[in-house]
């Protein structure tokens, strides 16, 4: 646009610098549509559908006025708005492109995690490419220009008008931020375009900044809610089933056995991708698993939101029952949270969890008090020149610090050890890159695509390496060990994927990952299992002999029922019959008391455990070392 002088513009009529702005608002609402690229907010759609090209630039538009009545100056105003949005465009680029999910609310929880080890994890997504901060520093260029030379819109004294108009668009802005309910007036399912169950759908119809919204409002004013009918139907349904096993027979041996859990970053059985069917690159699990349990295991993400995963296993609820906890370490505000890690400390076990990364990334230092354990040993724990591998700390070196952590004589022992070697992306070069060239990839696979799955395939070998090797050191223990390995989620290999497939012909999102389950010292009769990652914990404690915590024997009474229903946000919801509908309806109102510790009031006496420092352990506040006394000195 034309810029005019003060002294001119001074003089123009009211009307004139009305219709300015009116016109730099259709031009904001045509280029955030253009930027956004979806088809239901395009400007073809200004006439057939208006609400929705309008919608999604909203929220843009409120900052540009605001920004307007603050600076006086129009270019600058809906230019820094623009910028805005453009970063916002390009962060949902990356995870689009990196985890196959669009930008959620929770997501911009991530920002107080990058001081705290996020930006070592989360800053390897930045594209390596120098144009986008190219960009980005030429629109800061254009700002400070119009800062300095673009003439004021109006004069700065305007009777009290302009105080007025800016607190009206501010407190405006603020309800949206804020979440308030009468936005739910446009921005809902009914006036857009909105699928619950999909963060992608949503956004490909309705923008991403509707979508933003609309999760964000939905999130602000859903409860959860637990009808007691509901929960006094399953468990009469369920309980004869729940009452056999908890009444199951303790084996001979009845000393209790040390537990390791490993979370393997982003491991999963390459054969369910089409062109590794026959491929042979776990060579490790394939041996443990035909002399223990293993499977599918559905979980709740996919190639990243490791802690929603970890957040099932460690507590047994299921994600897909609290559909506004996005990030739920993040979310928790319970000092005591009910968890396999509480059961296993009324037993007499010591509860030690293992990461080899800063302790506060993901709020793990604080989740892990209120889980119930009892030390933390976090990076600054492992020795000073423990193996890395890439950008990370090998699985060697986690391996290493399992085996120095267990004791051969005290208490039982529950260790949970999180890898991190095999954390995208993929795109940093490993210790041995001539190993990694040489593993072969299919020939659907790109060029730039090949690398980052070899990468990959690379860190996943070692884990598959370091668990074999894992189990033959507590294989020659002199104490009982149980060892459950587990994969977090699926690697974010989306283009590769999308040029292979898979072999059961569903996308990416439904795809189950591994687990394993195997007392090293005393191979058994293989089972294969499809298990949920949050079904995981009961079954592990059955196998250790602890079977007095109904709701964990009611995860393994429904796993058959409801363990394929678990998947990744924004998957295709899978088809259900009547009787798996009646039971995951009715687990909802289950687990909705189960974390509120509420659930044992609704237990009959026949389902409450004989051992009543199991119930009392979440009631209490255990305290956990503060980060600084994580550690174990070597």
């Amino acid at each position: 646009m034309t810029l005019v002088s003060p002294t001119l513009l001074s003089s123009r009529s009211v009307a004139v610098r009305a219709l300015v702005v009116l016109a730099m608002m259709a031009g904001f609402v045509l280029l955030t549509g253009l930027l956004d690229g979806n088809d239901g907010v395009a400007v073809s759609q200004l006439v057939a559908q208006p609400t929705f090209p309008l919608a999604n630039a909203m929220p843009g538009l409120l900052l540009a006025l605001l920004l307007l009545v603050m600076t006086r100056r129009t270019v600058l105003s809906f230019g820094l708005a623009y910028l805005a949005l453009g970063v916002m465009y390009g962060v949902n680029a990356l995870k689009v492109a990196n985890l196959g999910t669009p930008l959620l609310p929770a997501d911009f929880r991530m920002v107080d995690q990058l001081h705290k080890g996020g930006l070592h994890v989360l800053g390897s997504y930045l594209p390596h490419s120098p144009w986008p901060y190219l960009a980005l520093l030429g629109g800061v260029a254009v700002v400070v220009a119009m800062w300095r030379y673009e003439p004021p819109l109006f004069a700065s004294r305007t009777g009290g008008r302009r105080a007025v108009i800016g607190t009206v668009l501010g407190a405006t802005l603020a309800t949206l931020v804020l979440g308030m309910p009468g936005w739910r007036n446009l921005y809902n399912g009914h006036k857009l375009w909105m699928e619950p169950w999909s963060a992608a759908a949503t956004t490909s119809h309705s923008g991403l900044v509707s979508s933003l919204v609309m999760f964000h409002l939905q999130d602000r004013h859903t409860k959860q809610k637990a009808d007691p009918n509901a929960v006094s139907n399953l468990l009469q349904t369920t309980g004869d089933a729940v009452r056999a096993r908890m009444h199951a027979p303790v084996g001979q041996n009845t000393a209790l056995p040390d537990i390791v859990v490993i979370q393997s970053e982003s491991f999963f059985d390459p054969r369910i991708v089409r062109g590794y069917e026959n491929a042979g690159l776990t060579p490790h699990l394939d041996r443990l698993a035909a002399a223990g349990m293993s499977g599918p295991l559905h979980v709740p993400t996919y190639g990243g939101g490791t802690i929603r995963t970890e957040f099932e296993v460690l507590t047994g609820l299921s994600l897909r029952y609290f559909s506004n906890m996005q990030f739920p370490y993040l979310q928790l505000h319970d000092k005591v949270v009910p968890s396999m890690v509480r059961t296993l400390r009324a037993h007499g076990y010591e509860t030690v969890a293992i990461h080899g990364n800063d302790p506060t990334f993901w709020n793990r230092n604080t989740a892990f008090k209120a889980l119930g354990f009892d030390r933390f040993v976090s990076q600054s724990s492992f020795p000073a020149n423990a193996a890395m591998d890439g950008k990370y700390m090998a699985d060697s070196a986690m391996t290493d610090e399992i085996m120095a952590q267990l004791k051969d004589d005290g208490p039982p022992q529950f260790l949970f050890a999180i890898s991190l070697e095999a954390h995208g992306p993929y795109d940093v070069p490993p210790k041995n890159p001539a190993a990694r060239d040489a593993i072969p990839v299919p020939a659907a696979v790109s060029a730039k695509d090949k690398v980052e799955v070899q990468t990959y395939l690379y860190h996943m070998e070692h884990a598959d390496a370091e668990l074999g090797r894992l189990a033959e050191l507590l294989a020659k223990r002199s104490r009982p060990t149980l060892l459950l390995f587990y994969g977090d989620h699926l690697p974010g290999l989306t283009e590769a994927y999308r040029s292979t497939g898979f072999v059961d012909g569903q996308d990416m999102l439904s795809q189950a990952g591994t687990w394993l389950l195997v007392d090293p010292r005393n191979p058994e009769q293989p089972q294969h299992l499809d298990m949920a990652s949050w079904m995981l914990p009961g079954l592990l404690l059955e196998r250790a002999g602890i079977h007095d915590d109904a709701y964990f024997a009611l995860t393994q009474v429904l796993a058959p029922s409801l363990a394929k229903l678990t998947r990744a946000p924004g998957a295709t919801p899978p088809s259900i019959d009547a009787q798996q509908q009646l039971f995951d309806k009715d687990m909802a109102s289950v687990a909705v008391l189960r974390m509120k510790g509420k659930l044992d009031k609704m237990l009959p006496a026949s389902l409450l455990p004989a051992n009543t420092s199991v119930a009392k352990q979440d009631n209490e506040q255990q305290n956990m070392p503060a980060t600084g006394a994580m550690g174990i000195h070597h």
